[in-house]
């Protein structure tokens, strides 16, 4: 009976098409980008059987190319609408055109147990188990599919919540090694799980040909999961730092500081983790239990998350928001670099002493740039919607606050644009639509690159500072706390720059 290899690439490339022509340009695609492991998902094809002969071309040509077949039921979250006779018969087709694995889902497996011996003894199989709506107990799955013998064990489920991440780290933990599996969470806030799921002992773990090609919610581009992540690479003594933010999706943390530890050969990584507001006090937990090494903190969780840190340093505790956070000594230990981030790029246009500076905002980022500021000689002014937390911050600050209308009225030498106003997807919108009041302008928000607000400054003779010079400069000293080595900033930077490309 044929088995599991001892070794296959760990990113298997999921195709799912609805020709069979579009389902082989990407395969030849993806081939010659150096994936030679891929998912055919013949559900996807308005005829499957033509998927087979795809097989049987693909694997001639390419002698190193593995393909794994799939042909999942309509009713278990799949495209096939025949019968189970039919969905076993087109895997046998599969497996005999050269496929070298093939995945059939529980529901399926459970009712045929007969045919899928026959099934298994052409090739190596896969049962799989899929939950499109939570992580339930994982324990009760896995027996579930063991009922069914099989070469290895595929559980999929859903993260709604950060600790559903650190339950699937722990199974992995308690069977690595006994049983082969694929396991992992869908969505957005399941992502760092597709990434690691190797790292802890599975066999491999899913992408997508492009990031808007996949076949399950939260699966990102093989060629960010092998070059940007270094998937492939990781282990499980990799070290591991993050970003927690909602939403997560738009930050271009990951390329910078991949890039960087890349760059300074570290085994490390660094992954976007989806953290809702009424769940920072569990994501704590879920960094602890996942041997979080630090993490960076944005948008909306600057200020809550000082109350669950050990140690603030006191610039950090002043502004009354951090945004690195990094465990030692077993205590988490937290610190503001944004106030270094607007500090840096700002003094080289002006001088900051004495100089006028209009702050517009009320939250992490713009006290971080108001006190420090304020710290050193500035006169600061602070604006926003909510007049009552401009004055707040005002206070603090040792200056004034005003509306914005009277803001636009003023002239300052600088104006730092600290709110999410122009963020994507938002990104037509500025809070400063007629004059814009400073000769400088600095929007922390840096996607997108040119913002509505930018773009008013430039053609109003204003000099423009992009959120993304404020982004590396407090990424650089996020990277020198974590690692102790000094910043590569030429590699951040043309990270940076690509992305912006």
């Amino acid at each position: 009976m044929p088995s599991l290899p001892s070794s296959h690439p760990r990113v298997c490339v999921a195709l799912g098409f609805a020709s069979v022509d579009e389902l082989m340009a990407a395969a030849e695609h993806e081939f010659k980008d150096g994936n030679k492991f891929l998912e055919f998902r013949l559900d996807y094809l308005g005829r499957p059987a033509t998927g087979i002969e795809a097989i049987r071309r693909l694997v001639k040509k390419y002698s190193d190319l593995q393909i794994l077949a799939t042909c999942r039921a309509r009713s278990n979250g799949g495209h096939f609408k025949g019968s189970l006779d039919a969905q076993i018969a087109v895997l046998t087709d599969a497996a005999g055109a050269g496929a070298f694995l093939i995945d059939l889902e529980i529901e399926s497996a459970g009712r045929a147990k007969d045919k899928v011996a026959m099934l298994r003894s052409k090739r190596p199989l896969i049962v799989s188990y899929h939950n499109f709506t939570n992580t339930p107990a994982l324990e009760p799955i896995l027996r579930r599919l063991q009922r069914v013998p099989a070469d290895a064990y595929k559980i999929v489920t859903t993260a709604r919540k950060p600790n559903d991440q650190l339950r699937l780290s722990r199974f992995l933990s308690e069977h690595s090694g006994k049983t082969p599996l694929v396991a992992f969470c869908m969505s957005e806030a399941g992502l760092a799980s597709r990434i690691l799921s190797p790292s802890l002992g599975c066999i491999y773990t899913y992408a997508s040909p492009a990031a808007n090609e996949g076949t399950a919610p939260g699966q990102i581009s093989a060629r960010q999961m092998r070059s940007l992540y270094r998937c492939d690479k990781l282990t499980r003594h990799s070290r591991l730092y993050g970003i927690i933010a909602d939403p997560v999706s738009h930050t271009k943390s990951p390329v910078i500081h991949n890039r960087a530890f890349q760059a300074r050969r570290l085994d490390a990584v660094y992954l976007p983790f989806l953290v809702p507001s009424n769940y920072l006090g569990e994501w704590m937990k879920v960094a602890s239990g996942m041997g979080m090494c630090g993490f960076s903190v944005t948008i909306p969780h600057k200020q809550r998350i000082l109350r669950y840190l050990d140690v603030v340093e006191p610039l950090a505790k002043r502004i009354g928001a951090v945004n690195t956070v990094w465990r030692r000594g077993g205590k988490w230990r937290g610190t503001n670099t944004d106030a270094e981030g607007v500090m840096e790029p700002l003094s080289r246009h002006l001088r900051l002493p004495h100089a006028s500076v209009l702050v517009a905002g009320y939250g992490g980022g713009a006290r971080a740039a108001a006190i420090a500021l304020s710290d050193a000689g500035a006169r600061i002014t602070v604006t926003g919607r909510d007049l009552r937390s401009a004055a707040a911050l005002a206070r603090a600050a040792k200056g004034e606050s005003v509306s914005l209308a009277e803001a636009e009225r003023q002239h300052f030498d600088a104006l730092i644009h600290a709110t999410p106003v122009g963020m994507f997807p938002h990104a037509d919108r500025t809070l400063f639509s007629n004059r814009i009041p400073a000769r400088v302008v600095l929007d922390m928000v840096y996607n997108p690159r040119e913002t509505v607000l930018l773009a008013h400054a430039r053609q109003q003779g204003c000099t423009p500072i992009y959120g993304s010079e404020m982004l590396l400069a407090q990424a650089a000293r996020q990277f020198e706390i974590w690692t102790g080595e000094s910043a590569p900033r030429s590699v951040m930077q043309t990270a940076l720059e690509t992305l912006a490309d």
